[in-house]
């Protein structure tokens, strides 16, 4: 099987509106970093809890982004509250 790996981010944010704008403004820089696009959740019973889940093109691509002060500067304007949790996996299995 052919490792697919995923960025998986989860944060606190104050403003939902502002930091989904910023999100989608940096959609091209996460495509040009090997981002092949991805899901997005928030907690239905915390809304300021966000976890995004992308399928990247490598596992050096998404742990060069994950780590990227692009990536914690951009994080920052968007009202990040909380240092976010970030993790680089790849995939197993898919099950039912």
């Amino acid at each position: 099987m052919t490792t697919v790996p995923y960025l998986l981010v989860r944060h606190k944010i104050k403003d939902f509106d502002k930091w989904k704008l910023i999100f989608d403004n940096y959609s091209t820089i996460r495509e040009a970093g090997g981002s092949k696009g991805g899901l997005l959740f928030r907690n239905t019973d915390d809304p300021s809890e966000i976890v995004a889940i992308f399928k990247w093109d490598t596992i050096e691509n998404a742990r060069k982004f994950a780590e990227s002060e692009n990536l914690k500067k951009r994080m920052q304007v968007a009202g990040i509250t909380e240092k976010p949790d970030i993790y680089i996996l790849e995939e197993v299995e898919r099950v039912v």
